[in-house]
């Protein structure tokens, strides 16, 4: 039986009828050539090719085989260049969950540089809540998301870090710290802080400790399931809460202000995304946002922000 690489051989020199330049249209040997047309010719039995010092002319039983087998190899090359790029091409739905809006801007640009790649795979959206952030994946809702680290579950993998924002503290406007340039991770002993409510340890402990680095205790006020009323809370004079300085530029309203901590980490965000949903479509819309990310102008990072 004859191989498809040989098959091919076969139909560039009955095309070139030249020894050399179908060498260097395969990217082979002259040698390699002449060894594939002597195979073929031992295998059907007779010369396919007459050769001479000057010329290279198609035998009858050549010219026959050239005919037969041209189409059904020119169908073989169609159906794999198709399987090719039915690969590279998405199709269906991919859902992308995001926290915050600063974390859908960039998700949504994402977007559109994925829908210029894959035109046949929809991208829907899905804005996260503050209390069940990880139940959208977990129910199959959501395919993937851009979200506040750390994640540490056995069931989700973390992409890479996309970009990391200077923390803030928002405040009632008429609260003192509301006129500091900035505060400390100290100043949260003197104020309740709102918190969020059903998030695991390892998240709390980071974002709205129990503790001040010295070790005073934080008092804790209300505890809310969405930001707005987080917000809500604040503006209420109810307590203050951690967040990320570029809230401000999203969420600013008369009654809070956002005021920068000198001290404390940064917030990171990246991807996270099901084990059980770690698809090849999944990871090209994550290197698409790896792309969009780097493409994209940081905000300014203000002072006190809000009234």
């Amino acid at each position: 039986m004859l191989e498809l690489r040989e098959i091919e051989i076969f139909l560039v020199l009955a095309e070139e009828l030249h020894f050399g330049r179908t060498a260097d249209r395969l990217h082979v040997t002259p040698a390699r050539v002449s060894q594939a047309i002597k195979k073929q010719e031992r295998v059907i039995g007779t010369e396919l090719f007459k050769r001479t010092s000057r010329s290279v002319q198609l035998t009858p039983i050549g010219t026959q085989l050239r005919d037969g087998l041209s189409q059904g190899y020119r169908q073989i090359q169609e159906t794999l260049a198709a399987a090719v790029e039915a690969g590279r091409t998405f199709t269906g739905e991919l859902t992308v969950g995001y926290s915050a809006a600063w974390c859908g801007n960039l998700i949504v640009a994402a977007a559109d540089l994925f829908r210029t790649r894959h035109p046949h795979c929809v991208i829907q959206f899905r804005n996260s809540q503050l209390d069940e952030p990880l139940t959208p994946m977990r129910d199959g809702s959501c395919d993937l998301q851009l979200i506040e680290l750390p994640v540490e579950e056995p069931d989700m993998v973390n992409g890479p870090v996309l970009f990391t924002e200077p923390r803030a503290l928002v405040v009632p406007a008429d609260h003192p710290f509301a006129a500091r340039a900035t505060v400390s991770m100290e100043d949260l002993a003197d104020a309740p802080l709102i918190s969020v409510t059903d998030q695991p340890g390892y998240f709390l402990d980071l974002h709205y400790p129990h503790r001040t680095p010295m070790g005073r205790v934080i008092p804790r006020g209300p505890s809310v399931t969405a930001w707005q009323d987080v917000l809500a809370q604040v503006g209420a004079g109810k307590g203050v809460s951690p967040t990320c300085l570029r809230a401000a530029h999203y969420y600013s309203r008369p009654d809070i202000v956002y005021v920068p901590f000198s001290d404390a980490p940064s917030v990171h965000y990246g991807l996270v995304w099901p084990v059980t949903g770690n698809t090849a479509k999944v990871r090209a819309f994550v290197q698409t946002v790896l792309e969009a990310a780097a493409a994209e102008a940081p905000l300014p990072e203000n002072g006190s922000t809000g009234h």
